[in-house]
């Protein structure tokens, strides 16, 4: 009688149930580097990104540096930076982000929802620290592997939300 191996079946099982299981699935296509342009009420420019997920896995970091043309010649260009952790929060089952912002911002944010196919995602503000009463929301869809549309969108005291800035990134090589 032949015996028939069960490890490699349990083994697809494990690797099955993993990947239903894991928070992460909708944001691993972040991590890397990306660039591309951008524009909005700062204006026309340009934007880089990265993301790396740190600590064994257990936070995804983000670091965000868009330059925008100056409105006249002879002006300074605006530098907006911001640095960001995302977090599983085991009990909320949420994925949570705090962004820290040049301009002294403080926004935390929960991954409210995403597609059924996996492609767009959206985080919404529960709180922006040292900006009272407004709130954002920042949208992702995922073109491809290599391609990201972001819409950045800001509501203040009171208001609807409106486009600040768009994005268009590409996967940096």
């Amino acid at each position: 009688m032949k015996r028939i191996s069960i490890l490699p079946i349990l083994a697809m099982v494990a690797i099955a149930a993993m990947s239903q299981t894991d928070p992460w699935a909708a944001m691993r296509v972040f991590e890397g580097k990306w660039e591309g342009p951008t524009s909005g009420k700062p204006g026309k420019g340009t934007t880089t990104r990265e993301y790396q997920f740190e600590l064994n896995g257990h936070f995804l970091s983000q670091r965000d540096k868009s330059v925008y043309q100056p409105e006249a010649p002879e002006g300074k260009p605006l530098v907006h930076e911001d640095f960001g952790m995302f977090s599983y929060d085991t009990s909320l089952k949420k994925i949570l982000w705090r962004q820290y912002h040049s301009e002294g911002m403080v926004n935390e944010y929960t991954l409210e929802s995403v597609s059924a196919d996996g492609k767009s995602l959206e985080f919404v503000t529960t709180q922006i620290q040292n900006l009272p009463g407004f709130r954002a929301k920042k949208q992702y869809h995922i073109v491809s592997n290599d391609e990201i549309d972001e819409t950045f969108l800001l509501a203040p005291p009171g208001k609807d939300f409106e486009v600040y800035t768009v994005a268009h990134l590409k996967r940096a090589k």
